[in-house]
């Protein structure tokens, strides 16, 4: 039906559960852009107020230290929601990077569609409420495998959290993801694959 946001447009109607005459309500409030490999999408400083649901391609959510090190807190492969929250609801600058690391296609939606989409669909409402849960539950399960969880665990848990990534992105990002150096992935790498 929507081509340019086919799978925004079904996880609407199929997980959020929001009606078509609700959707179509939805419509003035996003629209669709495509980004090449490599483009900015934020800056540390910058101020974003957009929200951006994956299409097709890969983004990533990352920060630099002094050196120029990157530290990639999140990666977003298709059908994933991403933006800097903080950014997004006080207006402050960003402390951190989004960019495409594919050819992306987004649905770039901008402040007021959550504000709208919780007005006209209840069933929205509710699913929004949980999907920011999942989220926070998401991210001190993140941080308590990174304090106190072997390497090995923590691999494990980024390929259930990321299955179709490991062969999309180098090493290092994944090594970069996780805390630890190319060579700790490789090592556990080599360990799963002889198991």
């Amino acid at each position: 039906m929507y081509p340019e946001f086919k799978n925004f447009h079904q996880y609407f109607t199929e997980k959020a559960l929001v009606a078509q005459k609700d959707f179509e309500k939805l419509l003035p409030y996003f629209s669709v852009e495509k980004y090449p490999k490599g483009h900015t999408l934020l800056s540390k400083g910058g101020v974003n107020k957009h929200i951006y649901f994956v299409e097709e391609g890969l983004l990533r959510f990352y920060t630099k230290d002094e050196n120029g090190k990157e530290f990639i807190l999140h990666f977003a492969p298709e059908n994933w929601w991403l933006t800097d929250r903080n950014n997004l609801c006080s207006n402050e600058p960003s402390e951190f990077f989004i960019d495409a690391y594919e050819e992306t296609s987004v649905v770039l939606l901008n402040h007021d569609f959550i504000e709208k989409a919780t007005e006209i669909s209840h069933e929205f409402r509710t699913f929004h409420e949980h999907i920011l849960q999942r989220h926070i539950k998401q991210l001190y399960r993140r941080i308590n495998l990174l304090i106190s969880t072997p390497a090995k665990e923590c691999y494990i848990e980024f390929l259930k959290t990321y299955p179709n990534i490991t062969q999309r992105v180098p090493q290092w990002m994944i090594a970069s993801y996780l805390g630890i150096t190319p060579e700790a992935v490789s090592r556990i790498r080599k360990e799963l694959a002889s198991k």
